[in-house]
């Protein structure tokens, strides 16, 4: 016997009950329009810092991000889009070592763009106030595509939120040259803190309520 056979046996049986799962289908796909929300990235708002650690020093330097936008489904856990940076834009402050970089270790003009794709929030993120949670999904650098999971401190406001993101990319490891010389050594990991923020631009339910 099949669903639609089933469903007319209980309406005989039951006349309610079609009306009833009719009811509770509406009310299950507006609880999950409700829980999208399109996340807006304000570049002039995100800042991406790395650190690599030498001999001497600490190397310090920034990335600037390109478009980005994200949708989260609060009901799945479902994260989507994506914050593409720049990768022509890495300053250390030394031009020598910035091309140094550029050219041997990033291959940037090659490379131009790394990028984050995530698939999924491990973790509840509240609708207000902060929430720690570890984010899922492809981080690409050097043409490659690497699977990640990272920490990140989220906060969110009615049309605002922010997130903290701190992880390690092990260049080396990953196929990219260590610019290390005789004299100075640098390590073969670099650390990246990246902090997103932007308005919480479109919940899906309310947009189509107000075109209606």
């Amino acid at each position: 016997m099949g669903i639609a056979d089933r469903i007319a046996m209980i309406h005989r049986v039951h006349p309610w009950s079609s009306q009833a799962f009719l009811v509770l289908g509406l009310l299950i796909a507006a609880t999950r329009a409700q829980a999208q929300t399109k996340l807006e990235i304000d570049p002039a708002k995100t800042e991406v810092q790395f650190t690599l650690e030498a001999t001497l020093h600490s190397v310090h330097g920034t990335f600037h991000a390109r478009r980005s936008a994200l949708t989260f489904d609060s009901s799945s856990g479902s994260l989507t889009g994506e914050i593409v940076v720049d990768a022509k834009s890495g300053d250390s402050g030394n031009g020598m070592r910035d091309r140094k970089m550029h050219k041997d270790v990033l291959e940037s003009d090659s490379y131009p763009e790394i990028s984050f794709r995530p698939d999924r929030v491990e973790g509840t993120i509240s609708g207000q106030g902060k929430s720690s949670v570890k984010v899922h999904g492809m981080f690409r650098i050097h043409g490659v595509d690497r699977e990640i999971t990272v920490p990140a401190e989220v906060e969110m406001a009615p049309d605002l939120w922010t997130a903290a993101v701190h992880f390690t990319v092990p260049y080396a490891k990953w196929g990219m040259k260590n610019p290390s010389t005789l004299f100075l050594h640098v390590s073969d990991s670099v650390g990246i803190d990246l902090v997103v923020a932007g308005n919480v631009i479109q919940h899906d339910a309310t947009s189509r309520n107000a075109s209606q």
